[in-house]
């Protein structure tokens, strides 16, 4: 009993970084090339190689050795590194742009200055 437990627990450890994997590939692939190199995060190639390694690898050998370690290392410092510093270039949410608003705006509303 205790092993199909330890086994739904793999199971499911393993889905849960194959989704992570495969949300940061798409996520890279939508991001604009020119934010990668603006923000010094290597390149938009290098990475969309990195994750799709990482999704190919949590694919085929799903928590049975070392590689899937590495290759959830790789989306975590996508995810957690470059994605934020590219959206951020990038103006958040869209795919590229502006969301709208004044130059003066805070993370809580317009800055008026103090009046």
């Amino acid at each position: 009993m205790l092993m199909q437990g330890f086994s739904g627990f793999m199971w499911l450890l393993s889905t849960a970084l194959t989704a992570l994997s495969l949300f940061a590939l798409v996520d890279a692939a939508f991001r604009r090339e020119d934010a990668f190199r603006a923000v010094d995060k290597q390149t938009k190639p290098f990475w969309l190689i990195i994750l799709a390694i990482a999704l190919l690898v949590s694919v085929l050998f799903p928590l049975l050795s070392f590689l899937p370690v590495i290759g959830a290392v790789a989306v975590i410092v996508y995810i957690v590194d470059v994605r934020p510093a590219v959206r951020q270039i990038s103006g958040g949410r869209g795919r590229g742009g502006r969301r709208g608003g004044s130059s003066s705006d805070g993370p809580y509303g317009p800055y008026n200055g103090g009046r």
